[in-house]
């Protein structure tokens, strides 16, 4: 049985594009059955999945969509910094969960980016709950004075040390640092090779977080990996 399981190559390409796939962490029926799962979205959502698969935008898509909504109202959070926001599809999640009252940042070094994410966080009608940042996402949560309930961390790979640094200061007491791609297709398991700083600051991130005295973190085998870890 635990043969039949592990079928998947590391290797094989995604004909589903990124937000569909595992990419060879589980096996591709498991994959299957996992979205088969899920009820539809709404319209801006399946748009923004449409658009995602065509164009290969890195989206979170709905499997970890839906992780996100309901950490987000476990901790009753109303307050979300997002490092990394592309077209904003996690970031109408995290508004969804947050409700009228709450804030969600969002930040993208692309105007083109942000100005597609503003119309559908029009079209979804949450755009009074998201402030719009372009830039630098580490410089911008840098100037952060205020603690949120929930930092979601998904810029280039090889700044995920880097994330890890700013952080604590900035997350409340018993708040929520999610971060996604933290198996990295897998890779994360090989050794490492120095020219793939990627793969390298995954690494070296999950080894630290799990070092930190700071977070509780818990890695889950969602998609491309997502590590949950509460603030001590």
């Amino acid at each position: 049985m635990l043969e039949d399981i592990q079928t998947s190559d590391v290797s094989r390409p995604s004909v589903r594009g990124d937000w569909r796939s595992s990419r060879g962490i589980i096996a591709d029926r498991v994959d299957e059955y996992l979205y088969s799962l899920l009820p539809a979205r709404d319209e801006v959502l399946a748009e923004m999945e449409a658009e995602a698969t065509a164009n290969d935008v890195p989206i979170v898509g709905p499997a970890v969509g839906r992780l996100l909504h309901q950490l987000a109202t476990m901790i009753h959070a109303k307050s979300v910094f997002e490092l990394g926001s592309a077209i904003g599809y996690s970031t109408i999640w995290w508004a969804q969960a947050v409700g009228e009252t709450g804030r969600v940042v969002y930040t993208d070094g692309s105007r083109k980016n942000a100005d597609k994410a503003r119309s559908y966080f029009d079209r979804a009608g949450v755009t009074s709950r998201i402030t719009i940042h372009t830039g630098d996402a580490l410089e911008i949560l840098s100037e952060q004075k205020e603690q949120f309930d929930i930092i979601f961390n998904d810029v280039d790979k090889h700044d995920y040390p880097r994330v890890l640094r700013l952080i604590a200061p900035r997350l409340r007491k018993g708040g929520l640092f999610i971060t996604d791609n933290t198996l990295w297709s897998g890779k994360v398991a090989a050794a490492a090779v120095p020219e793939d700083k990627a793969t390298a600051g995954v690494q070296e991130f999950n080894r630290l977080l799990y070092a930190s005295p700071d977070f509780y973190p818990v890695l889950l085998p969602l998609r491309d990996g997502v590590t949950v870890a509460v603030k001590n």
